[in-house]
């Protein structure tokens, strides 16, 4: 079957700053919660890794702009990292940190690439976590005033931007289960922190509207959630699982509404929301970023706290290096499930990709990373079937452009197309990038 796009379709990577930057406190930037939680040996899985180095992109920006170049890139997904630019989360402004954004916004488009910046991909700057960070009700306004002073600064040459990084990631991993930053665990916490951060989505946006021209959405993570079997239990499990990943979000943002399973989720920690904040989260956005690694299937389990549901792992799956099934279709299950329920909106794959085991660099410079390029081939062209279907696909961000700090998991996962020594800083095109290439140049074709 052939597999089409788009004549302007969208093709790039992404990245986020706290993974790849380094020198986090370089130029009078602020510190974050990451910072903090990194070096804390209580609280990061992988003892001793941070970001402090990373892939150094923060002095090697111009070089690998340019090595993008060379790859074909269309567009390119970044994050801005907020106490890069307030290092106070408020007030001030740090020139240095946001000149270097700007600088990175310029390179970008001198070498015909697109940039696609997000405000906020889990980097909180620390004197806002003391502050309460996402428990705070005036995080709302802190994040609308960090939006304007990138907005008044770099609408125009950013024409894409993005909110929120994965919501529900925020939230799960660092208020519910403690495994990311700021390494809370409190049932009590995260529907407040969730209800805080979709205020300050809507924030932004109202301060968008007021001084940007372009466009402005929001990314969340989404997993179609297949039940196990036909069991009541099983389908109700389904429904919950379903709710607190995919609708917890979405939901706010674009019918202004909570579904009603997550107060069986929460229990008692569940508050409602205000019409006043429910009006706050639902902004007009103008594509939905949609970030997707896996599915679930999900199975009843009454004694696995707050969902009462599990994760059913498949016998004769492939998974990655992360624990996660390789699930093409899913992708196209997705999209077609976003574009039913919430109006057909115009979407962006925002993230997209695969950690496998990588071999070491061969002497000819070459790096063979077969199951990558299959996860690849297959899932691109689940996004061509959903385009196919009506889905309104109009670009795809694959993840990530190099390899970088899996956030707690440290330098073990290896998700990047370009490879990159830690010890010496050299970047590798694995195969992977140059199938990307090719898939880039033929719009897709190379698929078929």
């Amino acid at each position: 079957m052939t597999t089409s796009f788009p004549d302007d379709f969208l093709w790039g990577c992404a990245t986020a700053a706290y993974q790849i930057e380094g020198s986090p406190l370089a130029d009078g930037a602020g510190a974050s919660i990451w910072q903090r939680f990194s070096h804390d040996p209580r609280l990061m899985a992988a003892k001793g890794e941070t970001g402090d180095i990373a892939c150094d992109h923060y002095h090697r920006m111009a070089d690998d702009v340019a090595m993008m170049k060379e790859m074909g890139l269309k567009a390119y997904r970044f994050s801005a990292a907020w106490g890069r630019v307030l290092p106070d989360g408020i007030g001030r402004v740090n020139e240095a940190g946001l000149g270097f954004y700007e600088r990175l916004v310029d390179t970008l488009l001198a070498n015909g690439i697109e940039p696609l910046c997000t405000l906020y991909h889990w980097d909180l700057p620390a004197a806002l976590d003391d502050k309460g960070g996402w428990l705070n009700r005036d995080s709302a306004e802190w994040f609308a005033e960090y939006g304007r002073t990138m907005f008044e600064r770099l609408d125009g040459r950013v024409k894409k931007w993005v909110t929120l990084n994965e919501p529900w990631v925020i939230t799960d991993g660092g208020y519910l289960h403690g495994a990311l930053a700021p390494g809370h665990k409190n049932v009590f916490e995260a529907p407040i922190a969730s209800r805080n951060l979709m205020r300050a989505h809507g924030a932004a946006v109202k301060a968008y509207r007021e001084v940007g021209k372009h466009e402005i959405g929001l990314v969340v993570n989404l997993e179609p959630k297949y039940a196990a079997s036909e069991s009541p239990d099983d389908k109700a499990a389904t429904a919950r699982a379903t709710a607190y990943m995919n609708r917890q979000y979405l939901d706010p943002a674009i019918h202004g509404k909570c579904p009603a399973e997550l107060a069986e989720v929460f229990g008692e920690a569940w508050v409602d929301w205000s019409a006043e904040d429910l009006a706050l989260a639902k902004q007009k956005i103008d594509f939905v970023g949609v970030n997707y690694y896996t599915r679930n299937v999900t199975r009843a389990d009454p004694t696995n706290w707050p969902l009462a549901a599990n994760m059913v792992r498949q016998p004769l799956a492939t998974y990655t290096t992360t624990d996660w099934e390789v699930f093409p279709r899913g992708l196209t299950d997705v999209l077609l499930w976003v574009k039913d329920n919430y109006g057909d909106p115009a979407i962006y794959i925002t993230e997209n990709g695969a950690a496998f085991f990588d071999p070491p660099v061969a002497e000819q410079g070459r790096i063979e990373d077969p199951l990558r390029v299959s996860y690849l081939r297959h899932h691109i062209a689940a996004v061509g079937k959903a385009i196919e279907q009506g889905a309104d696909v109009r670009g795809y961000m694959l993840w990530s452009l190099l390899d970088n700090l899996e956030w707690s998991l440290g330098y073990s996962k290896r998700f990047g197309i370009v490879h990159v020594n830690f010890g010496t800083q050299e970047r590798t095109l694995k195969d992977s990038a140059k199938f990307y290439r090719e898939v880039i140049a033929t719009n897709g074709a190379c698929l078929s």
